[in-house]
């Protein structure tokens, strides 16, 4: 019997949609995955990481634990955001120094044509998928407006912090890094930790992060079985209310530590934005206008030349 090719050019695309998402500052992965249509398939393929798949690592068989863990699709994906992730850093980096305005506006217009095209997915309305819409709204809008904690470096609260931060990778509308500024531990975690490699930090971190990638994948395929149409309004929430941090005029207000500003490779790392208007409506103002309608245009493309799976 021929083995399946495991390697899929659309699922690689779609996944270097997922990982230019990730190297965008408050933006989710999450996001880009609903949008393309892989999001259930992947929190799914991530649940099945449980004992069934250990018994079939242990026992050698490997064609079985590839069918069981939907190797096949991850590995497309994975090539995905690893080869968006390696060229897209440096580019991104160099617009976001050089032309801020212009690569906020246009990933404003990508994400703000997403509510629309994530939201007519739920095919029944009724009260409590409104209602599941509004809460998810106010949660994200809520969570961009909170000041950071303090730096709490308790082996229990760092393995929280683990979880919540994989937890918000996995939401759309959520960034990890964003919540982790929140929690009062970025510069603990993502700067002095990894540069010291402080396993006493990272330990729990990590498996902080690892139960609730596991154990919220499982969380959210309940849902969806269940609260099929309440979870997608909620998720449409969290992208409608994630907006504010990309909206393209804006000040960046810069994360402290002991009265310094944080520097993670030489660069200061944004604690949060306030929201400005547009001092001159000049040619870069309508510029800006014009990308932000080139990121909606960009969403409709995705939605009708992809081969979209059901979300």
């Amino acid at each position: 019997m021929k083995s399946p090719n495991p390697f899929n050019l659309v699922l690689f695309f779609k996944g270097m949609a997922v990982g230019a998402a990730n190297v965008i500052p408050g933006v989710s992965g999450g996001t880009m995955a609903l949008i393309t249509g892989i999001y259930e398939r992947l929190i799914n393929a991530i649940k099945s990481f449980d004992m069934t798949a250990l018994r079939l690592f242990i026992k050698f068989r490997w064609r079985q634990l590839a069918q069981h863990i939907n190797f096949y699709f991850l590995f497309s994906i994975g090539l995905g955001i690893i080869a968006a992730v390696l060229s897209l850093a440096k580019l991104f980096s160099f617009l976001f120094r050089d032309y801020p305005v212009f690569i906020w506006a246009y990933f404003f217009g990508l994400v703000l044509a997403s509510v629309y095209f994530i939201g007519k997915n739920v095919k029944k309305r009724h009260w409590t998928t409104y209602l599941s819409f509004i809460i998810g709204t106010l949660i994200a809008i809520a969570v961009t407006t909170l000041h950071p904690a303090v730096e709490n470096d308790n082996p229990w609260y760092l393995f929280l912090n683990g979880i919540i931060a994989i937890v918000s990778m996995i939401l759309p509308g959520l960034s990890g890094s964003f919540v982790l500024i929140l929690l009062g531990n970025y510069q603990l975690v993502t700067i002095d930790a990894i540069n010291h490699f402080n396993l006493k930090v990272l330990l729990p971190f990590v498996a902080g992060a690892i139960a609730g990638l596991i154990g919220f994948s499982h969380v959210l395929s309940w849902l969806f079985k269940r609260y099929r149409y309440q979870t997608l309004a909620l998720l449409t929430g969290f992208i409608l209310g994630s907006l504010s941090i990309l909206w393209p005029w804006k000040k960046a207000v810069y994360l402290e530590h002991n009265g310094q500003i944080v520097l993670k490779h030489g660069k200061p790392v944004v604690s949060y934005y306030k929201q400005i208007l547009p001092a001159h409506f000049d040619g870069n103002f309508w510029l800006a206008i014009l990308l932000i309608i080139t990121g909606i245009i960009s969403i409709i493309w995705i939605e009708k030349a992809s081969d979209k799976e059901a979300i």
